[in-house]
């Protein structure tokens, strides 16, 4: 589908942790772990914690739109380097209730100028199980700068 810009699914992941994660404040507070970014793909993890909620008891709608906006940027990054978000849209389809959030992004077209991107997010409970919480589609910009190989 895209050309990967790593050379492996290991260099892509410690690159995340390292510039994705560690060099971003909320990221880095939050805890997102990165389980894969590769050829156009991501999926991130975040336990749930108590101050992530909102007054129902719920991970809170920022928080769910935080792993739908990185999977989206993050799956972009995999394809085509340095990016931003331009623009997403999410549809809120559950109350995201349980002891972790996943999510999933797919570049669906990579241009010079934008990447547009899909992403899901399901809320799991302490045994696994998961349920389909949000969905959001995204336009990601390339920031057109160049770095070193990894």
């Amino acid at each position: 589908m895209t050309d990967t810009r790593f050379s492996s699914p290991e260099a892509s992941i410690a690159y995340m942790k390292e510039v994705a994660v560690q060099r971003s404040g909320f990221s880095n507070w939050l805890g997102v772990e990165p389980v894969k970014v590769w050829e156009g793909e991501s999926e991130l993890f975040l336990a749930m914690r108590p101050d992530l909620t909102q007054h129902h008891g719920f991970a809170h709608g920022a928080i769910v739109g935080l792993m739908a906006d990185n999977a989206c940027a993050w799956a972009a990054a995999s394809a085509v380097g340095d990016v931003v978000t331009g623009s997403y849209s999410i549809n809120f389809l559950a109350p995201a209730i349980g002891a972790a959030l996943r999510s999933k992004g797919t570049v669906i077209k990579a241009g010079k100028r934008q990447v547009v991107v899909r992403a899901d997010v399901w809320s799991e409970d302490a045994d696994g199980k998961a349920k389909l919480v949000a969905c959001a589609q995204g336009t990601i910009i390339p920031t057109g700068k160049v770095e070193l190989p990894r």
